[in-house]
């Protein structure tokens, strides 16, 4: 059973439960064969979920290769990558010879992408979408892959649904977002065309203390500023508990590729968290705009089910962060712009 503090202190003891495996998935890595490749795995999400099955390998006692694939930009994330263990290769995924020198690997995990300053560049974003996934589903065709994606492929829906499943069919808005299904056609292309066993990881939205909807809001808190109540609603979830489940998800993989929606268990007011925060906070929120009838939201039953249901809850996640926030401590600055209704990023 896993045990969380009242508060996180500092970033060190952050990652450290941001990649701390639960029982569940210690005893799936006792038999999961073959080795962990994390294509683009610098960033938000790379470090942890790879230093996660790192983990799990040796609380298993058992031997693995974690292989790390990215362009490095930041040599000292390269650095404190291999400092878990975990070993790394620089290069390219734009770059078609370099995936084809990329080894041969049993299970893959695809987290290379492109949101940010999307509509600025669309065909870098189409290229790195759609392209890239194209041609590690070739080079990985005889693997085992988990690919990210991301929730922004369905449409708005009414609160009161519950959220997108995953039987229902991508309506992407956006640019951004049908580069996304683009994504997922490439990977179920390569999976009914050569058998490769593929699961679709459709994120709506990763939160830890630094980064995400959570920290987005209480940030326009701490600094007086409003909270736009455009999109009004919004699930989420403990990045640690993600990781634990797309990890899990290894053990779905099939062909045809299987879907799984991945997020939190609730449906969550912008409204209530901010006055949530600013109680916490010792601040009055300020509102602009009203609640639209539609929201992008996801229902990851299917995923609780079988992935195992959310660790960490909300009301917990809430007070973590404004304790972080009042202890003034370090924040990535990078907007999640889970407020935009017309797939603008």
């Amino acid at each position: 059973m896993l045990k969380f503090p009242e508060a996180i202190d500092n970033e060190r003891q952050l990652e450290e439960l941001l990649s701390r495996p639960s029982a569940e998935l210690i005893n799936l890595f006792k038999t999961l064969e073959g080795d962990i490749i994390f294509l683009g795995i610098a960033g938000k999400i790379g470090p942890s979920i790879a230093r996660m099955a790192k983990r799990a390998c040796e609380e298993a006692g058992v031997t693995k290769r974690i292989i790390g694939v990215s362009r490095f930009s930041n040599e000292q994330e390269k650095k404190q990558i291999e400092s878990f263990g975990i070993e790394t290769i620089r290069g390219d995924l734009l770059e078609p010879d370099f995936i084809k020198i990329l080894p041969e690997v049993k299970n893959v995990i695809f987290l290379a992408g492109m949101k940010f300053r999307a509509e600025g560049n669309l065909s870098l974003t189409w290229a790195m979408n759609t392209h890239v996934p194209a041609q590690v589903a070739e080079h990985y065709k005889s693997s085992t892959i988990v690919a990210f994606s991301t929730g922004c492929v369905y449409p708005l829906v009414k609160i009161e649904s519950g959220g997108s499943l995953e039987s229902e069919s991508p309506v992407a808005i956006g640019e951004y977002a049908q580069s996304c299904v683009g994504r997922e056609r490439m990977f179920e292309y390569g999976s009914t065309k050569y058998g490769t066993p593929v699961v679709l990881i459709r994120l709506n939205y990763s939160v830890e203390m630094r980064y995400g909807v959570l920290v987005d809001i209480a940030s326009k808190i701490k600094k007086e500023e409003p909270v736009d109540l455009s999109m009004g609603y919004f699930n989420v979830i403990w990045q640690g508990d993600m990781n634990a489940m797309v990890l899990f998800s290894l053990s779905y993989c099939c062909s045809p590729a299987k879907i799984f929606n991945i997020t939190g268990s609730e449906i969550l007011s912008v409204r209530q968290v901010a006055i949530e925060f600013g109680k916490l906070l010792g601040k009055t929120p300020i509102f602009n705009g009203e609640e639209a009838p539609t929201a992008l939201l996801s229902n990851a039953g299917l995923a609780h089910e079988l992935l195992g249901a959310p660790k960490v809850s909300t009301g917990q996640l809430i007070r973590w962060i404004a304790i972080w926030m009042k202890n003034g401590n370090r924040l990535l600055n990078k907007q999640t712009h889970f407020e935009v209704r017309d797939g603008k990023y």
